[in-house]
């Protein structure tokens, strides 16, 4: 049983429930106590241990449910008349008018028989032989089909089918069809461990497509998709940037802080002091397109622009395509769906106009620029046979280029 929670843990963390070692001990601690005898208890137990977000929650039940789901057994089809003799749930019972089994193989008298808890136990027990659980990529169900017919000795059946075809046709059709209801069953649970247990490298290989995929070329149905991976982006960001940063106990050390911390004991260095790495806090300028040729994925940028307002406490955005606006007030005080309509009502779906709204910034945002400043600008740098620039001509052209060196474009 302890094996299967292993199980159990790897395909909730493919399913997006984060899981970490001291959690799953807390888990089988509690499934310890309460036994395995109830199984919605078993599931409510594994909700509280391991969930901690409603979404967590919905993940976790759905892939409990999978996990533990006792898949039908096929049967032989009641059309076939040779399935129609009676079967004795005894392994080498007398079948198809009296013919004795003992000569056949174990896998050829379980089939017979019809044992449906043996012929599952059976199965069960190939698949962990086959190492199912190590199966990640839809083109590998043929592969573990294969193993785990031969961990149940698929070769000894072939053989017993030979053999019958020649001294009881009946018989052999019965087997015949017992083995395609067997095949049947095992590649179900291949499926099914795919779905636990190749989860997340489907997933992984899927946003791996959608980073590196042209935005003009990103498919209706894929856009709830970019909206995960993006959503799964800014959590990353928010994790990085609250976590209280440790105490530097390595590095250079900062002999006259030493010194001067340690005169209580004559000068015998019992604390150290070491040298820190100062680390500037991020400040962004986000300018984002939100004109009709990026009208597609005008929302991803929103949303990312959005995250970022929550992730970094000195973000100011723009939005912009024949002007610009300021929009970071919009983004703080509400939620992203609202935000984003908002200012799609106010300067979204226009023609763009870069040149234009660089000036506009230019005259009257360029002193939030400082050397300690990313500028980020998020569009398609379709100007439209708009003039690329449009600068003062009170600036001088050091002054007019200065800026522009230091974006950071992400298209």
């Amino acid at each position: 049983m302890k094996e299967n929670l292993h199980r159990f843990f790897r395909a909730a963390r493919g399913a997006g429930v984060r899981v970490s070692p001291a959690e799953s001990i807390d888990a089988m601690r509690a499934v310890a106590e309460i036994g395995l005898s109830d199984r919605s208890i078993l599931r409510d137990t594994f909700l509280l241990t391991l969930a901690k977000s409603e979404d967590e929650k919905k993940a976790l039940g759905a892939c409990f449910d999978l996990f533990f789901a006792q898949p039908e057994l096929s049967q032989p089809s009641a059309n076939d008349p040779s399935a129609a003799a009676t079967q004795d749930n005894t392994p080498g019972a007398q079948t198809n008018g009296g013919e004795p089994t003992e000569n056949l193989g174990p896998l050829a008298e379980m089939l017979l028989s019809q044992d449906r808890a043996a012929i599952s136990a059976a199965v069960a027990n190939a698949s962990s032989a086959a190492s199912l659980s190590e199966i990640r990529y839809f083109t590998q169900r043929g592969l573990f089909s294969t193993r785990i017919l031969d961990a149940m000795g698929i070769t000894r059946l072939r053989d017993d089918l030979d053999q019958l075809t020649t001294t009881s046709p009946a018989l052999a059709e019965r087997l015949q069809a017992a083995t395609e209801a067997l095949r049947d069953n095992i590649r179900e649970a291949v499926s099914q461990a795919l779905l636990l247990y190749g989860r997340e490298e489907a997933e992984n290989l899927r946003n791996e497509i959608l980073r590196n995929a042209p935005l003009s070329r990103i498919e209706p149905r894929q856009i709830e998709q970019m909206r995960a991976l993006i959503r799964q982006i800014a959590r990353r960001l928010r994790e990085r940037y609250s976590k209280p940063r440790k105490r530097q106990r390595r590095g250079h050390l900062d002999v006259r802080r030493t010194i001067r911390r340690n005169a209580a004991w004559g000068g015998v260095p019992f604390l150290t002091a070491w040298k820190r790495r100062r680390r500037d806090r991020p400040r962004i300028v986000a300018l984002c397109d939100v004109s009709g040729s990026v009208a597609r994925v005008s929302d991803f940028f929103l949303l990312l622009i959005h995250s970022l307002h929550e992730v970094v406490s000195d973000v100011r955005s723009f939005a912009f395509s024949g002007h610009l606006i300021e929009v970071s007030e919009i983004l703080e005080s509400k939620g992203a769906e609202e935000a984003m309509a908002e200012i799609m009502s106010k300067v979204g779906f226009g023609s763009s106009d870069y040149g234009g709204s660089f000036a506009d910034f230019e005259r009257q945002w360029m002193e939030s620029v400082t050397p300690q400043t990313t500028v980020i600008v998020l569009g398609d740098a379709r100007g439209n046979i708009s003039i690329p620039a449009r600068t003062s001509s009170a600036a001088s052209p050091s002054d007019r280029s200065g800026w522009f060196g230091s974006i950071r474009r992400v298209a």
